[in-house]
Order: structure tokens, then C-alpha cells, then sequence
């Protein structure tokens, strides 16, 4: 396989990863948002036991995707196989 394969597909996952990162980072961030503040939601969600559980779902999904975008990156420009696993 040559070389310039190699590296444009390293270079093509950590963009990839690096989309995952900054969506989970979004969804964390709206997630912190509609705890703090569901008066914002309210109109959206009639019930807020549910609003309350979409805000702490969204947040755990964020937190995760933000951590699986930041391993994916750092296991792509160190071509890291334990890291891309993950």
C-alpha cells in the first residue's frame, strides 16, 4: 500500500474523529444547558420529569462521544491500534 493512502486516511479518520468530538461536546454542552435552565424547554417538553431525564441522557451520550472523539484523534495521528478500538 503506498505511503500517501496511508497517510490520507490518517488524516481522513481524525477529521472524522474530530466530528465526533465536537458533536458530543455540542450535545454535553445542550445537555448542561437544559439542566441549569429548563424554563427554555418548557414550552417544548410538557412534562418536565421528562425534560429533566433528556437533559442528564444528553449529557452522559455528550460526555462519552467527547471521549471516544478524543481517544479516535490521539489513536490517529500516533496510528495507535489500541486507541482506534475503542
Amino acid at each position: 500500500v503506498p505511503m500517501g493512502i496511508l497517510s490520507c486516511v490518517k488524516y481522513l479518520m481524525f477529521v472524522f474523529n474530530m466530528l465526533v468530538f465536537a458533536g458530543g461536546t455540542c450535545l454535553a454542552g445542550v445537555g448542561v444547558w437544559v439542566a441549569v435552565d429548563p424554563a427554555g424547554f418548557q414550552d417544548i417538553v410538557a412534562t418536565k420529569s421528562v425534560l429533566s431525564t433528556g437533559a442528564y441522557l444528553l449529557l452522559a451520550v455528550g460526555i462519552a462521544l467527547t471521549l471516544l472523539g478524543f481517544l479516535g484523534c490521539c489513536g490517529a495521528l500516533r496510528r495507535s491500534r489500541p486507541l482506534l478500538l475503542v
